[in-house]
């Protein structure tokens, strides 16, 4: 997968479109991500003995990773991500937008 933990993405698709987060966990097996204050579920909760009183718990959901676009670093813009090898043999990822190497 192409974005990783931590990295700052922009939502394309769904009712938070165009909305910024940052990668809290990313979930490669299931082809997705959760993004910090995208996709927001509200879950009502029965009293329990760990949480007497019950409530009403709103929590991040995960979003397919290709409904986001990581942010050029350079150019604070939407980009797609590329590869690129090192003289040395390790792989780097790259923002084809400006060419940037993304750390992280």
């Amino acid at each position: 997968m192409k974005i990783k933990k931590g990295d700052e993405v922009q939502v394309l698709a769904g009712k938070d479109k165009g909305k910024r987060g940052k990668v809290l966990r990313a979930l490669p097996r299931e082809e997705r991500v959760v993004v910090s204050g995208i996709n927001m579920v509200t879950r009502h909760l029965k009293p329990s003995r760990t949480k007497p009183e019950g409530g009403i718990d709103r929590s991040e959901a995960s979003i397919h990773v290709s409904n986001v676009a990581l942010i050029d670093p350079k150019q604070n813009k939407p980009t797609r991500v590329g590869y690129k090898t090192t003289e040395d043999g390790s792989k780097m990822r790259v923002a084809k937008l400006s060419q940037e190497v993304i750390h992280g």
